[in-house]
């Protein structure tokens, strides 16, 4: 009795971008239901705002402080998310084992660390949302539509030079230690950034090391839309953020290679 022949499954575009969506529906899902980051993402920037931004209008003549915090904390909450996304979500995946089904599925390497960045970026337009509602029900801040516009899009922009760091501190850091170690470091970085105050206050020899920071130029991006960036020169700092996000790649890359050739 012959019997027919089983014809291979052409893998199309639409395929992968149907798995690449389904990931992505439920890495938000998981997300948005893990108190813990949801607190960390959304939770913080809007309490930090509530106690400095609406009780702090002005600081001074053509200076509107509740208006130079949505800025701030925007990209605070963008950081944030990207760092504990990836950075200590990856290293609890890889400590219990689903990273490795990950790689050992027929699913695409780019689906499961696109869907994570892709959640970071959703979170990023729910942090802005917040802000600017908070600044301007409350803050008596005013903003323009294309404003508002600009400023989400370079919110979501800082995700993949974030996701970047995440992703290498993922590949360096234990499970148990992860959210200790990525608060030590994107809690001083924001601070020395002007995330939370103007720069120009800060100690001089700060400010001085301000601009080797990625979180800097990525401040000053967003405090650019609002017309409180030191300078209107925006290419340097998207170049800035370029470099960093290759260069975090390229040392992940390697990690992992490493890794992977020893398992």
């Amino acid at each position: 009795m012959a019997t027919a022949a089983i014809r291979p499954i052409k893998l199309s575009a639409p395929y992968y971008l149907n798995l690449f969506a389904l990931e992505t529906k439920y890495e938000f899902l998981k997300a948005a239901r893990n108190r813990m980051y949801s607190l960390a993402t959304l939770g913080f920037p809007i309490m930090f705002y509530l106690l400095f931004g609406v009780t702090n209008r002005h600081a001074g003549p053509g200076f509107n402080y509740a208006q130079y915090l949505v800025a701030g904390y925007s990209c605070f909450g963008m950081i944030a998310a990207a760092l504990f996304n990836l950075g200590a979500g990856i290293s609890t995946e890889r400590a219990q084992g689903w990273l490795e089904l990950k790689q050992a599925s027929p699913m695409p390497r780019f689906a499961y660390l696109g869907a994570k960045v892709v959640t970071c970026m959703l979170f990023g337009v729910a942090i802005v949302t917040c802000m600017v509602t908070l600044g301007v029900t409350l803050g008596g801040v005013h903003a323009t539509v294309l404003q508002i516009v600009h400023l989400a899009a370079v919110i979501i922009a800082g995700a993949i030079p974030f996701a970047s760091l995440g992703l290498l501190l993922s590949l360096l850091i234990p499970p148990s230690a992860a959210p200790g170690i990525i608060n030590l470091i994107y809690l001083p970085m924001s601070f020395c950034s002007g995330l939370w105050m103007p720069i120009e206050v800060l100690p001089h020899w700060l400010q001085k090391v301000a601009p080797v920071l990625p979180t800097y130029h990525y401040a000053q991006l967003a405090l650019n839309v609002f017309g409180y960036a030191r300078s209107s020169a925006t290419l340097i700092h998207w170049e800035a953020l370029a470099g960093f996000t290759c260069l975090m790649m390229g040392i992940a890359w390697l990690v992992f290679t490493r890794s992977e050739a020893k398992a």
